[in-house]
């Protein structure tokens, strides 16, 4: 088995300040205030508190209103993490080093697992931004009107709008560095970040998983209809089976993968986030049209009327701190030599994200309380 610290990891560990050649092999542990940046361990936090409110909400979720799908996407996006991630972070011990490479190297944190290559907070992002979305889908009846299809690919969009927002800032702040010798897999991309991962990772992972979620628990579920041991398999199941929900969303732009088609790819890989944008602001219409119709208010709103707003104002104010290093930044990258990102895609991400987080708002608020606030 090749050393997890070859030349490419090493390059990238020293651009994020660190290196990889004292890499614990299970895991390690740094003082969260003498991080590379003063931004990481809030992010920590954010993130890792996230998870575990999620995490109590799933919970809750399934002992006291019968329904599994919430537990069953947490565990979902775990598995999913431990299926997708480790070829990511050594390809050469996949037999992959030819057809993907080091893709990206992730900045330490204070929990790091797998030879510093994966921070503990990645590790609870996926269940956090999972359950963010899938609540916030459910609160605008989404999956109630239109099915496991229609709200999972609302999941698609809510995941683009909040992921971006973190995706888009990451590098300019060494939460983690892209290989820029990579260009079979970063290229094309929008301002720092690949737009692959924009379109497979940031929207088609997390709806490919849950509609994996809710057609194979999700159209079974209430009391007593599956047993624990079912809904574990079932669970593994769907995050496994995420990756080849990917791999085929991905043909269409790997089609055109080498040589000189990168405007082809990037064309192909535009029009796929703009579908993605379309249906998820038709879908968002479509849930604002029916709460005049419906004004019954959803249950147990707790985690979606807070978390998504805490998530999206953290990451405001993060926003706010890099945005003079972002505007002095010069050929796209600022003093410190960090990438940096697309504002105008984060305006946009931001736009959509308020605008969800307002609708469930008023999809959880009773329309009698709603005329008092109003008055």
């Amino acid at each position: 088995m090749a050393h997890p610290c070859d030349s490419a990891a090493e390059r990238l560990a020293e651009r994020l300040g660190f290196s990889c050649h004292e890499a614990r092999p299970v895991v390690g542990f740094r003082n969260p205030f003498g991080l590379e940046n003063a931004t990481m361990p809030w992010l920590e936090l954010l993130i890792i508190g996230g998870a575990i409110f999620a995490l109590v909400h799933a919970w809750r979720r399934w002992r006291y209103d019968g329904d599994p799908v919430n537990i069953s996407l947490w565990f979902a996006s775990v598995v999913y993490l431990a299926v997708i991630e480790p070829p990511l972070y050594f390809p050469g011990w996949f037999g992959l080093s030819e057809h993907v490479g080091l893709i990206f190297s992730h900045n330490v944190f204070t929990v790091q697992f797998m030879y510093d290559r994966l921070p503990l907070y990645i590790v609870a992002f996926y269940p956090a931004l999972s359950q963010l979305a899938y609540e916030l889908v459910r609160a605008l009846g989404t999956f109630a009107r239109r099915g496991p299809l229609a709200g999972s690919l609302m999941v698609a969009f809510v995941c683009q709008a909040f992921y971006e927002i973190f995706d888009q800032l990451g590098p300019q702040l060494t939460w983690w560095a892209w290989n820029s010798d990579n260009k079979m897999i970063n290229e094309p991309a929008l301002a720092s970040v690949p737009m692959n991962s924009m379109f497979l990772f940031a929207s088609v992972s997390f709806g490919g998983m849950t509609y994996l979620v809710t057609r194979l628990i999700g159209a079974k579920s209430g009391r007593g209809s599956l047993k624990g041991r079912q809904i574990t398999l079932r669970t593994i199941a769907a995050g496994a089976l995420t990756p080849l929900a990917m791999a085929i969303a991905g043909v269409p732009s790997n089609a055109f993968r080498g040589g000189n088609q990168i405007g082809i790819q990037r064309a192909i890989l535009g029009a796929e986030l703009a579908l993605v944008w379309i249906v998820g602001l038709y879908l968002l219409a479509d849930a604002w049209r029916a709460r005049r119709a419906d004004p019954a208010p959803v249950a147990s709103p707790l985690f979606v009327r807070t978390y998504p707003a805490i998530y999206l104002g953290v990451h405001l104010v993060l926003w706010l701190l890099a945005l003079p290093a972002h505007f002095a930044a010069t050929d796209g990258l600022t003093q410190q030599h960090t990438p940096i990102g697309s504002i105008w895609y984060v305006a946009l991400c931001t736009i959509a994200a308020t605008g969800l987080i307002l609708a469930a708002l008023r999809a959880t608020t009773p329309q009698r309380a709603a005329g008092r606030m109003r008055s």
